[in-house]
């Protein structure tokens, strides 16, 4: 929940479709040796490291973890609706690449300059600048993305007008019937 609003958080989804005794790490581990750790748990950093320097890596990891996302998601989304919710957001870094802002009523995108996005990976992951850039430019610019929102946040500056501006958003989300 965030301001009222129920939020379905794709990464926060994603941690838990690889949790130990899960299919999908079952799979991570047969298909990417050595990326899972002595004691059971997904070593992120290993395969990362290898499927972000490997489109080819990176399609086999997906083809893995992202039917299962997908599938736990529409699950999460269906109960919102179920529950009487008229609003929800699901918060995802990819939904453009992977077409699943199709399914929406209305995408908002989250642009930030790359120099901006390459500090923060920085910081919040401690990655490399190179680590950060790959994994920027793995994924579609912020100008295709824009193209398909139906809304765009600017969160280059502070966190104080990142907020100012998801508050207005808020607003008009709660106005629309």
């Amino acid at each position: 929940m965030a301001r009222g609003i129920p939020v379905v958080d794709a990464d926060r989804v994603a941690r838990e479709v690889v949790e130990p005794g899960r299919p999908a790490l079952r799979e991570i581990a047969s298909r990417f040796p050595g990326s899972v750790r002595a004691d059971g748990s997904l070593d992120r950093k290993a395969l990362a490291a290898r499927v972000f320097a490997d489109a080819a890596e990176r399609a086999a990891l997906n083809a893995i973890v992202h039917p299962r996302i997908a599938e736990e998601v529409a699950r999460r989304m269906a109960a919102l609706a179920a529950s009487g919710e008229k609003v929800a957001v699901y918060e995802a870094a990819l939904i453009v690449e992977n077409g699943l802002h199709r399914g929406l009523e209305g995408l908002i995108v989250v642009t930030a300059p790359p120099e901006v996005q390459i500090e923060r990976l920085r910081r919040r992951d401690g990655m490399t600048e190179e680590e950060a850039r790959a994994r920027i430019a793995s994924q579609l610019s912020a100008d295709e993305k824009a193209r398909a929102a139906a809304v765009v946040i600017e969160n280059g500056g502070s966190e104080a007008e990142l907020v100012a501006q998801v508050e207005r958003l808020i607003e008009r989300l709660r106005e629309e019937p």
